[in-house]
């Protein structure tokens, strides 16, 4: 969550009806133990230890509990105790014990978020209810709309995140300034259930993920597999044309190159068990960066060779636990598009305004116009030279001013090695999805011994830039499904035109003119089924072909095609070359609809 978020008045909000809800909750279930409530992106949830499963029907019931609660207008009010004091105040709530125990000592806070110094211990009260909470709250319960809060769902979830720890039910909610805000918002929810890119997956065929290959390993079908190739030779192309070198590396590199790195020190735990080869051990590899690195280092070089731009499609494996497995976009083995950056000092604030132009231009083709930033500092532990930090952090800084490009401060939340920018992009729903990283890095230039001799004669250590542009093809492609709703642009769509003869005698003028398209580099499908015209249209638009051409009498008599849009427009009857032109066009404007 934002920092902005957290001042909020809707954060609030939130917070203030997680306690409503809680007390709901407690007053349907005295024995009920309660854990902790804090508000998230969207809403607020609770977890509650309670002696059955909750149903949609208490839902039902607690929500119109808290409305009568809201109603009461109770106030919201502070109160600082000792340990001891709030031992007594929740005696019979073993998981509060448990946070003041650690409140005591330090460590955590009262939502059990790890902090640095021991805080201090506070509790709110409101009606009946009392919470180990440090806010901030509302003045009242009566502030809470009561026809803006909505209880939406139960998970399970594992008290403090282990899985060695009790199950708890997490009950989620949402609450709003205004009915308007929230029926907005219930609007979003459904949509991204339309939109749900393996939901559409599988209607339009695009992949699938197969028990018999194992969880978190995408299977491209040929429709994915089609915009998968089209969306790599855009990168391709524009890498090529931007002064890139291409590189490919190994799936798998011995133990001691990834000691090297320091992956074997800092990111084991998402490595999979090392594979024996000839009494030596090699690791699927997670990352590219040290081959590329190896690449640089496979020969001397000078400052007349700075800067070095190497780019893959490489693919890497992680091990992720199967309950954070979600479609496309958290996968154990995915493809990263990678490259790495070389540059002098002298070179790299025109190397980051560069990096981040290129970014923003690759971005914006897919169609995300609206994209931010956050620039992330020096944390407490880092390694490299301030010097070294504070002048990368400075040219991060000014490119992003220099581009005119909204940004965050996120202040110590740079890697140990290095700052960084995030750019985020909205979608069509206006949720934000974490894309492109650009990334220094001052650590492995420093591990790997990399040098470049300068004008001088002298041995130097080059600046190093990780840049992961679309961060994933597999994730990247599950957000261009949601965010198109599988309607892909023109460009990427895997069938551009659907031919529909109405009846049997217009199949070899269809079949003709399928060839004529496809000769133009249009990407065809004919359906000479034996259906109903009617049925053929629905299918195409089901399959969400961006272009429909019936043909029947009129058509095969004047040499022309009856063209229809997914969108519901109807061009009418055009000559075929006319549409093959505007066909094309679309093609090469990278047309959306």
């Amino acid at each position: 969550m934002s920092e902005k978020y957290e001042e909020s008045k809707l954060y609030r909000l939130r917070h203030s009806a997680a306690h409503v809800m809680a007390q709901a909750v407690l007053e349907k279930f005295p024995e009920g133990k309660v854990a902790i409530g804090p508000p998230v992106e969207d809403g607020f949830y609770y977890d509650f230890d309670l002696p059955r499963p909750l149903t949609p029907e208490d839902l039902e019931e607690i929500e119109a509990r808290m409305r009568e609660i809201i109603k009461a207008n109770a106030p919201f009010t502070r109160e600082m105790v000792s340990a001891e004091q709030a031992r007594e105040i929740f005696n019979g709530q073993p998981y509060k014990l448990e946070l003041i125990d650690a409140l005591e000592t330090g460590g955590v806070d009262e939502h059990g978020n790890p902090v640095d110094e021991k805080p201090v211990i506070s509790i709110y009260k409101s009606d009946t209810f009392v919470d180990l909470c440090r806010g901030p709250h509302l003045e009242s319960t009566g502030q809470i709309n009561p026809k803006a809060i909505k209880l939406m769902s139960v998970a399970g979830a594992y008290w403090r995140g282990d899985e060695h720890n009790p199950m708890l039910q997490r009950v989620y909610g949402t609450a709003w300034l205004s009915p308007k805000d929230l029926k907005e918002h219930l609007w979003r929810l459904e949509e991204a259930k339309k939109r749900d890119h393996r939901k559409l997956g599988r209607e339009l065929d695009l992949y699938s993920i197969s028990d018999a290959v194992g969880s978190g390993l995408v299977l491209w079908h040929p429709k994915g597999a089609i915009i998968r190739h089209l969306a790599e030779r855009f990168w391709a192309d524009e890498h090529l044309k931007h002064g890139y070198d291409f590189v490919y590396t190994p799936h798998i590199g011995k133990a001691d190159l990834w000691k090297t790195s320091g992956h074997l020190d800092y990111y084991a735990e998402n490595m999979y068990a090392p594979i024996e080869i000839e009494n030596q051990q090699y690791y699927l590899k997670p990352m590219n960066c040290p081959f590329h690195i190896e690449i640089y280092k496979s020969d001397i070089r000078s400052y007349r060779d700075l800067p070095m731009r190497y780019a893959e499609m490489g693919t890497v494996y992680r091990y992720e636990r199967s309950g954070v497995l979600h479609g496309l976009l958290r996968v154990r083995g995915f493809t990263q598009d990678d490259a790495h950056h070389f540059c002098t000092e002298k070179q790299m604030p025109e190397e980051i305004d560069f990096v981040l132009s290129f970014s923003l231009n690759i971005l914006r083709s897919f169609g995300f116009d609206q994209i931010s930033a956050y620039l992330s500092t020096r944390p407490e532990k880092a390694v490299g030279e301030p010097e070294r930090w504070q002048a990368a952090q400075t040219a991060l800084e000014a490119s992003l001013k220099r581009a005119e490009l909204p940004y965050e401060i996120d202040e110590g939340g740079g890697a140990f090695y290095g700052p960084k920018i995030d750019l985020k992009i909205k979608d069509a729903l206006g949720r934000e999805w974490q894309l492109s990283t650009i990334q220094f890095d001052f650590n492995n230039p420093e591990r790997f011994d990399m040098t470049y001799i300068d004008e001088d004669g002298q041995a130097y250590r080059p600046y190093m830039v990780h840049r992961a542009l679309l961060g994933s093809t597999e994730r990247f492609f599950g957000i261009l499904i949601e965010n198109y709703a599988g309607a892909f642009p023109v460009w990427l769509a895997p069938v551009q035109v659907a031919i529909i003869p109405i009846a049997d005698r217009h199949v070899d003028y269809a079949r003709a003119l399928a060839t004529e398209l496809k000769a133009a580099g249009l990407r065809v499908d004919l359906d000479d089924r034996s259906d109903r015209m009617n049925a053929k249209i629905r299918d195409a638009e089901k399959q969400k072909v961006p272009n429909m051409l019936v043909v029947g009498d009129r058509e095969m008599e004047n040499n022309q095609v009856d063209v229809r849009r997914r969108s519901g427009e109807r061009l009418g009857a055009l000559p075929i070359a006319e549409f093959k032109a505007l066909a094309l066009e679309d093609v090469a404007n990278k047309v959306v609809g």
